[in-house]
């Protein structure tokens, strides 16, 4: 009797392409601007990506959009969180800012966009040169998931 065993690694791999977008643009603004140029629909999500440990506590934005024609997932997702601490010293109320990242390796990425499922080379070189063409964003360009310490954090 043949038996055949799963790791851990068996259910935990998800394929996804990766495009990393520069740009100053608020979330909303970057989701309505995709919209328009690539033909997607993303919409907020009703949760964000949330992470807490024992110093802090940060929420990324969530954008998505679901393809039925290409059987497609995609997600637009914040890489920083930023969080104002306010500390009272001799009466003046002092306010500092704490910047959180989703992935610390890439701090300059602004945004991200996760494409599940298995996505042709051409697909994704097609979607970066259409983000490239909007006037709002700086530069955007794919991602190699495997270079990155920090993916698990992409795993949702």
């Amino acid at each position: 009797m043949q038996i055949h065993a799963l790791g851990l690694d068996d259910f935990c791999e998800d394929e996804y392409s990766l495009i990393g977008i520069h740009t100053a643009l608020e979330d909303y603004k970057l989701a309505y601007l995709l919209n328009k140029n690539l033909n997607t629909h993303f919409s907020k999500s009703q949760k964000n990506l949330e992470f807490e440990n024992d110093t802090n506590k940060a929420s990324f934005s969530i954008y998505n959009f679901t393809s039925k024609k290409y059987d497609f997932e995609w997600f637009l997702i914040a890489n920083s969180f930023k969080r104002e601490n306010q500390t009272e010293s001799n009466e003046l109320l002092l306010t500092t800012e704490t910047k959180t990242y989703l992935i610390p390796e890439k701090k300059k990425v602004d945004f991200f966009i996760k494409i599940s499922g298995e996505v042709a080379f051409d697909f994704v070189v097609n979607t970066i040169h259409k983000i490239k063409n909007i006037e709002q964003i700086i530069t955007s360009y794919s991602i190699d998931k495997n270079t990155l310490k920090s993916k698990d954090f992409l795993i949702f």
